[in-house]
């Protein structure tokens, strides 16, 4: 009889393990338990619903340092299955990707469903279960090692392997507990911060391309696009340090100051510009002409935040003037007092502890027959499509070990 293998979880993770799985022995029977309606969510809604599915960063070394949690852990899996085997991955199997010029990866179709449909249609082509609706109440190892599988449906399914993969689920890690498994606390990771500020009030939608968010009284600090929104700040570089800062900032309970340089320039040569500008261009309004490519209505916001009149010249300034508007380019101290979750990207830090889990094959150390892929983990990266790529090569490499064809 074929052996049996059984996957918790119908995401990127779940699903990539187990076609791997089955592709490579078809003779056995790989079943997925997705507790919702539907499979594939996160992937549906990922990148603005064009689903970025990997990072353009082929070097292992350089691709683990977008790793907050897990850089060391995934150097050597990423040595096996990186961005440039997923990107043949899904071309092998009809999917044609593209490279953004921020080395984010697309479908070229600019539809997160191009990559939901190959999933789904390769799950079908290797005869994959996929039960939906079918939560997990909990599992336990039998004497033989084998698994039994209480579901929500009421049955008892076996398994001889099972794979736990339903992303950061708090009954699932509550299950691995009780099989002796060390869990760290999970906190938010990918999250925007709420700012009531009156300078980027009515400011909705500016961005900037080169920004730099430092928290004050902290060694944390993230560079690259910044987006006022409706209720503070989000973009690339907030994202990336509340995913750096995600333990810290959730010990200060997501209240906590933080500079801005809108320009990432040095505050000093800002005010060497501003000073010559007062010298050379004195009857010029200030508030009419902004400088360093930021949008007019954000120019005049810092303008009046500085102390300085609307019809002022850079003659009318004071140098205590000039050095307040170049303090607020290059060191705005706005106050957070929240987060907001990045839906596109929801990630948490926190999950099975690391020192548990053996990275040649994402198995259990502490477990035998039991696996492990995507956020189930102690495993978070930056957004750029790098939480993905963590998927794809857990879900790779613990697949074909559960095949019984562990990649050396």
């Amino acid at each position: 009889m074929s052996e049996h293998i059984v996957i918790i979880g119908g995401g990127a993770a779940g699903f990539y393990a187990a076609i791997a799985c089955a592709e490579a022995n078809p003779e056995l029977n790989v079943t997925i338990l997705e507790k919702g309606k539907d499979v594939l969510g996160k992937v549906l809604i990922s990148g603005g619903g064009r689903c970025n599915v990997t990072h353009a960063c082929f070097d292992p070394r350089e691709l683990a340092t977008h790793y907050p949690r897990g850089e060391r852990e995934l150097l050597g899996p990423f040595h096996k299955f990186q961005p440039g085997d997923t990107m043949e991955w899904f071309a092998d199997r009809g999917v044609e990707l593209k490279i953004e010029s921020d080395n984010r990866v697309f479908p070229v179709t600019d539809s997160s469903h191009t990559i939901a449909d190959c999933l789904l249609d390769m799950a079908a082509a290797a005869n994959i279960d996929v039960r939906k609706s079918c939560g997990v109440k909990a599992f336990q190892q039998l004497e033989d090692g084998t698994w039994s599988i209480s579901t929500t449906r009421g049955e008892e399914i076996k398994a001889d392997k099972l794979m736990v993969a339903p992303g950061s689920s708090k009954a699932m890690l509550d299950q691995l507990k009780k099989l002796g498994h060390r869990i760290v606390p999970t906190v938010p990771s990918l999250f925007t911060f709420n700012i009531k500020d009156p300078r980027i009030k009515g400011l909705s939608g500016i961005s900037l391309p080169n920004a730099t968010i430092q928290v004050a009284a902290s060694d944390l600090e993230a560079s690259g696009p910044l987006l006022i929104t409706h209720w503070g700040m989000s973009g690339p570089a907030i994202l990336r340090l509340s995913a750096w800062g995600a333990r810290e900032l959730n010990d200060r309970f997501y209240r906590f100051p933080i500079l801005v340089n809108w320009i990432g320039k040095e505050l000093d040569d800002v005010l060497d510009d501003f000073q010559q500008e007062k010298k050379l261009s004195g009857k010029k309004r200030i508030g009419n002409h902004t400088h360093y490519g930021v949008p007019l209505r954000l120019w005049k916001a810092m303008v009046e935040g500085a102390g300085i009149k609307a019809t002022a010249t850079w003659g009318d300034i004071s140098g205590k003037q000039v050095k307040a508007l170049a303090a607020e380019l290059c060191a705005s101290v706005f106050q957070v007092t929240g987060k907001s979750t990045f839906k596109e990207e929801f990630v948490t830090a926190g999950g099975v502890d690391l020192k548990d889990v053996d990275f040649k094959n994402f198995a259990s150390r502490v477990v035998p027959n039991l696996y492990f892929a995507g956020e189930i983990l102690d495993i978070d990266g930056i957004t750029g499509g790098f939480n993905f790529q963590a998927a794809w090569t857990g879900g790779w490499l613990a697949g074909n070990a559960m095949a019984g064809y562990p990649l050396s």
